[in-house]
């Protein structure tokens, strides 16, 4: 009895395959699916919806270690944007207990950043969203921190609920202020600085 049990909670071996790694390219959406989550490898995604209107709207954005999945959210419809090449595993549904950690990670990185796009004024708004995708993306050269993921002023838009115009407005202005850097595509924070202290 207790074998068959045991049995019951085994994948078969035609699914056991199917578990190998998968790749997915810059601008591939990984497919929605019920009965599994994705383990990010290696790459960074983003969790999007959008509006009747079209507009989109950011749920998240994920790297290493993360997992994320249709089966994780109740918003319809719901999309895997890979940001980088991807790497993801596929974690069937009998095994998603074993990946409590991951889970409470998703849950906590989830209500931060929604915390940060309700910040006001604006500027604030954009200076926490640069940190925290720093905490998640970035790295350290000497005293600065390099988000090392290539995200345009209409992405960024997109998750704070404003504009382009208005994030290409702020961006110049921090960096005249001299607490972030640009380099051609990749955004450099200046840690720690006296604008972290004072906004």
């Amino acid at each position: 009895m207790a074998s068959s049990s045991l049995a019951s909670t085994l994948p078969p071996a035609s699914v056991s395959e199917q578990l190998q790694p998968k790749i997915f390219a810059r601008k591939e959406t990984i497919p929605p699916r019920n009965d599994i989550l994705w383990r990010i490898e290696r790459g960074a995604v983003r969790t999007i919806t959008w509006s009747e209107d079209g507009t989109y709207i950011t749920l998240g954005y994920w790297g290493p270690g993360d997992v994320v999945g249709s089966a994780l959210s109740k918003v319809q419809p719901y999309q895997i944007e890979c940001l980088t090449s991807v790497e993801v595993s596929i974690v069937p549904s009998y095994i998603w207990h074993q990946d409590i950690d991951a889970l409470f990670t998703h849950i906590q990185h989830t209500e931060e950043l929604l915390s940060i796009v309700h910040l006001k004024p604006i500027s604030l708004r954009l200076w926490k969203f640069l940190v925290w995708l720093s905490d998640k993306f970035g790295r350290n050269i000497e005293r600065d921190k390099v988000i090392d993921i290539n995200i345009t002023h209409q992405e960024i838009a997109e998750v704070l609920n404003t504009t382009r115009v208005t994030i290409t407005r702020l961006l110049q202005q921090f960096e005249e202020e001299g607490v972030l850097l640009r380099y051609k595509r990749q955004i450099i924070l200046r840690l720690p600085n006296k604008f972290t202290k004072n906004i």
